[in-house]
């Protein structure tokens, strides 16, 4: 009579530890704590069946891992420290010392990420440090560059580049906007006069140079730092995030044709970027946001000395659906969404407290 060989506790000790190494390699069974493995593994060596083969049996133990991975529950993937963790990631602000780019600096580096802010004013960087770079989880560390051109964006990449080998978050917040020009007139020959006689050239081309040329030179230029930032957290991809405008969106001209026809621009770029780039299998997400109302230069024409904030008060918008303009907590919750979403791309995320609504698009 034949009588199966029963395999050896140093045999199955090593096909156990095949075993945990091969399912440690799985996505779906990573949620399964050591703890929970090491019992099976020790039932599998230590109550075998004398009849069954040591890969027989290793299947069996595969098997009830994966049925203790489908019944666990995945409550602390959800918490809110998870869904929204920007934590020691590496990030990128242009135009962070100040107005939306400021609130978007603040809410990475208290969260625990690495912020370089990108501005052409030293003085102006070095009092965001001052303010508000103390006593965080993250740093804030200035560079001054100038992003509207291919010189000074390499020059950006350079520095960049001396001190890190990738990049998690870029952020493109940058972007100017000339004096407002009336289109309430009474004939064709005042609004010729308005819209010809009080249009330079140079505010057309200034303004795109800035807010849809730069946008793309840093894009394309730090691709391959943000591609490199992929690799380094399974999980995780790279971002780019456009700031735009509602003003880029709605039907009016808001009374400045070159800003909102750039913002449209800008609009438009993320697009064809984040498909471009997704068609290449380039694994970094392009999305915008496009902001409302917020306190900044652009919006009150000044900031303060001490802190470069700036203030609007509830009462100048209360017209709105929101009955206020937009505050610092709204864009932190914006870019926090955008930045960690890893199934959002190619998207224009409005937040305008229902400007929109209102101007129609």
């Amino acid at each position: 009579m034949f009588v199966p060989k029963v395999p050896s506790n140093v045999t199955l000790t090593r096909c156990a530890s095949r075993l945990i190494r091969d399912v440690s390699r799985q996505d779906s069974l990573r949620c399964i704590s050591t703890a929970t493995r090491q019992p099976l593994f020790q039932n599998y060596i230590t109550t075998r069946r004398p009849f069954m083969p040591a890969q027989q049996r290793a299947n069996q133990i595969s098997n009830q891992l994966r049925q203790s991975c489908s019944t666990m529950s995945n409550n602390a993937e959800l918490q809110q420290s998870s869904i929204f963790n920007v934590k020691d990631k590496i990030a990128l602000v242009t135009g962070g010392g100040s107005g939306i780019g400021l609130m978007i600096t603040q809410t990475l580096a208290v969260n625990g990420a690495k912020v370089y802010i990108v501005g052409r004013t030293e003085e102006k960087l070095e009092k965001v440090v001052e303010a508000h770079g103390k006593d965080i989880s993250g740093q804030i560390i200035p560079v001054v560059g100038d992003v509207q051109t291919k010189d000074g964006v390499q020059k950006i990449l350079n520095e960049i580049e001396s001190k890190e080998k990738y990049l998690d978050i870029l952020v493109n917040n940058a972007g100017i906007a000339y004096g407002k020009t009336s289109t309430k007139v009474e004939s064709a020959e005042e609004f010729s006069k308005n819209m010809f006689g009080e249009t330079s050239e140079k505010e057309w081309l200034d303004t795109y140079q800035t807010n849809v040329v730069g946008p793309f030179l840093m894009g394309t230029a730090f691709l391959p730092l943000l591609a490199k930032g992929t690799e380094q957290t399974h999980g995780w991809s790279s971002t780019i995030v456009n700031i735009s405008s509602i003003s880029g969106h709605v039907r009016i001209s808001q009374d400045h044709f070159s800003y909102n026809a750039s913002k449209g621009a800008t609009i438009h770029l993320n697009k064809m970027l984040a498909t471009e780039i997704a068609k290449n299998g380039i694994k970094v997400r392009v999305n915008s946001i496009a902001p409302g109302v917020f306190p900044s230069e652009m919006t009150t024409q000044e900031s303060s000395d001490k802190t470069q904030k700036s203030e609007m008060p509830k009462e100048k918008k209360e017209g709105l659906p929101a009955q206020r303009p937009g505050k610092d907590t709204d864009m932190a919750q914006s870019i926090m969404f955008v930045t960690t979403c890893q199934y959002l791309n190619g998207q224009t995320i409005t937040v305008d407290g229902g400007y929109s609504m209102q101007a129609g698009n």
